[in-house]
């Protein structure tokens, strides 16, 4: 399993969330957990996703979602499962 780690943060508004899944689930990308909340006004959502069954390479779904958020007004950032284990571990 490819683990990826993604966290959307930003105003809230109406969409983000469909937004962001339709994009993984025309990719390929399982959802395996999610966590969003909102805190006064501002949108913040974490998932864990399983990247095995796409066909697109991790620096191309890092970039697509990057631009996808800066259509609707947030910013996405994907990390690798290591990667943010590594960090956390410090």
């Amino acid at each position: 399993m490819k683990k990826t780690i993604i966290t959307v943060v930003g105003k809230d508004t109406v969409g983000i969330i469909a937004k962001v899944c339709t994009y993984l689930a025309e990719s390929g990308i399982n959802i395996l957990d999610i966590s969003q909340t909102i805190v006064s006004g501002f949108f913040n959502m974490m998932m864990i996703v399983d990247m095995s069954a796409t066909g697109k390479e991790f620096n191309q779904v890092a970039d697509d979602l990057e631009s996808l958020g800066k259509e609707i007004g947030v910013v996405i950032k994907c990390q690798k499962e290591e990667i943010f284990d590594s960090m956390h571990r410090i």
